[in-house]
Parts: structure tokens; sequence; C-alpha cells
């Protein structure tokens, strides 16, 4: 795997992440930056657009309420609230209106008990072991040399990261799907001026790439690891 002055080229994998990362992120932030200075028409906050979506679906067993950072928003199954940034939280802007309805849309993925959503709940715990304990593993592995337990070590190691790669793709579905009822929800309940529909939704988009552009680089390190490795047991 290595040529010329010994360059590893298996390194393309990692380089070419990096860059589908380095890219989404960049897009997904310069849009959100636009997108907080335009206010909406609506005149709601992201609180409010999240509490009317889920009194509109039923759903009253869910909080909204304020974190501090930015971009930090989610929804937590666990004990049912959807946290909304300082940036989010009281803001009128179409970039706050899409974040608070993408967020809301996870907490009628869980109400409805959308399967993907509850796998990827379960794989949590799962996923952050692997994405903690793989690296170290295989770096043990390698310190060890060729033998048997290098091998054994080495193997484990990806597995655990293959384990963090499968959940980084099974949340794709899972956010695209949100962003969907978000904007459904939107439009069904008079949220969204038919003029800000197209800005939404590149919000949303460009939110989406970020987590497309982690499963890719996930996946293409994936594929360094196994041609880096393959066949190793083979050779002790």
């Amino acid at each position: 795997m290595y040529y010329g002055y010994g360059f590893d080229i298996t390194y393309i994998f990692v380089i070419i992440g990096m860059v589908i990362t380095l890219l989404a992120s960049w897009r997904m932030k310069a849009t959100f930056a636009k997108y907080e200075r335009v206010r909406s028409e609506s005149n709601l906050t992201g609180r409010e657009v999240a509490e009317r979506i889920l009194r509109a679906n039923g759903i009253y067993d869910v909080g909204v309420r304020p974190v501090s950072g930015r971009l930090t928003d989610h929804y937590d199954p666990r004990d049912k609230t959807v946290s909304l940034s300082e940036v989010i939280y009281n803001s009128t802007s179409v970039a706050a209106i899409a974040v608070a309805a993408h967020e809301c849309g996870h907490a009628i993925q869980d109400n409805v008990g959308y399967v993907p959503l509850n796998l990827r709940s379960a794989f949590v715990p799962i996923a952050s072991w692997g994405s903690r304990l793989s690296w170290p593993m295989i770096f043990i592995g390698i310190l060890l040399g060729y033998g048997n337990m290098s091998n054994i070590l080495i193997q484990l190691g990806i597995g655990l990261f293959l384990l963090a790669v499968i959940f980084q793709i099974i949340t794709l579905p899972v956010e695209f799907d949100a962003s969907r009822r978000a904007l459904i929800e939107l439009q069904s309940n008079n949220i969204l001026p038919s003029n800000e529909d197209k800005s939404e939704r590149k919000v949303l988009f460009a939110a989406a790439m970020t987590y497309v552009a982690a499963a890719a680089s996930g996946v293409l390190q994936l594929l360094r690891l196994l041609l880096l490795f393959n066949g190793r047991g083979r050779r002790d």
C-alpha cells in the first residue's frame, strides 16, 4: 500500500473524507449564517414554532427548552425534550424556524414509533463504545507487530469501527425523514409563508448534507482500514 518514498496511498481516502466533511460543514455554516439574518414573516420564535408543531400532533409530553452553544439543537427521546440552542430558541429567523421544525420532526418520529429512529437510539451506546475503542485497539495491535494477538486486536478494532459507521448510515434516513416531516408541518400549520419555502429547504438540505458527509467519511476510512489490513491474518 505504499508508493514512491513510503507514502501510504490509502491516505487518499482520508483526504477525500476530510474534504467532503469540511465542504459540508462550510456550506451548513454559511447557509445558516445567511438565513439567521432573514426574519420570517410568521414572526414566530423557534420555541413557538416547536410548541405549535408538537401540539398540532397531539404531543403534550415533550418539552421545549433552551440549551447553550451554537447549533447544539437536538431531540432526546430519553427525556422527551426538544432542546434548542440560544440562537434558535428566541429567534424569529428563517433558519430558526427550519431547525426548530426539524427537531420536532424527530419528536413526531418518536411519537409514531418510527423504526429507524428506534434503531438509531438502540445503536447509540454500541456506536459510542465502537468509536472510543476502535482506534486504541488497532494502534495496540500495530505496536504488537505480527502475530495472532496483534491480528485479533486489529480485526476487533475494525469491527468496532464498522459499528460506528453503521450508526452513521442509520442516521441518514432518520435525518432526511425529520426534514421531510418538518416541511409538511410548517406548511400544514400555516407557519411557512409560500415565499419562504425555498429558503427553509436550503437550510434543511445543508444540515442534512453534514450527516451524508460524515457517513461518507466513515465509509472511506473503513475502506482504508480494510485495504491496509486485508489478509494480515493469512500472512501471520
